[in-house]
């Protein structure tokens, strides 16, 4: 039984308990039983919750399962328009794109205000003593204004920048380190 399927049926059995309980209280006042206070607050707390149950169902949305996919933790989230995954050393060309579809698929809205978010996918590498070089492994644009999702092709990304990069209009990042 999946998750919207409990709150589901548990909204409507607080509802008819919530209900039911109504129906004692209002007989309970009519007929002067002095445990009519606590069915009172039985009554309003019963109530309380199914429509409690009732708003998170409102609001829920299952998160997206994109077969394929591997597992790759979020490093970094600027909290508007990029978000950074990192994958293992030995992770598999043919999951890349899937788990760019799940990352981006399940962010929300939050604070990014229809912006539309860049989800990268990268993998670090070493490129000497004590120093690593991230490589990205792939790119997707998830429009949260338009609700979709923007692939972009393929391509080589190189992170260090480079002299013949200089007019290229692709954004570049350079890794410098300091003694």
């Amino acid at each position: 039984m999946s998750m919207s399927e409990v709150i589901q049926d548990a909204t409507k059995w607080l509802a008819w308990g919530g209900s039911g309980l109504g129906v004692l209280t209002i007989l309970a006042y009519l007929f002067g039983w002095t445990i009519k206070f606590r069915l009172t607050g039985t009554t309003i707390f019963t109530l309380l919750l199914s429509g409690s149950c009732w708003a998170f169902n409102q609001s829920y949305t299952p998160p997206l399962n994109v077969e394929g996919y591997k597992y790759a933790p979020i490093v970094y989230d600027n909290g508007f328009d990029l978000v950074v995954a990192q994958a293992s050393n030995d992770f598999p060309e043919e999951s890349v794109r899937p788990t760019l579809l799940q990352i981006a698929g399940n962010l929300k809205g939050g604070g990014r205000n229809g912006a539309q978010v860049k989800v990268r996918l990268r993998k670090v590498e070493s490129a000497g003593d004590g120093i690593s070089k991230p490589i990205i492994l792939g790119e997707i644009i998830n429009d949260l204004k338009e609700s979709k999702i923007i692939e972009l092709p393929a391509r080589n990304y190189s992170l260090n920048k480079d002299s013949s990069d200089r007019d290229n209009k692709e954004e570049n990042y350079s890794i410098e380190t300091y003694d």
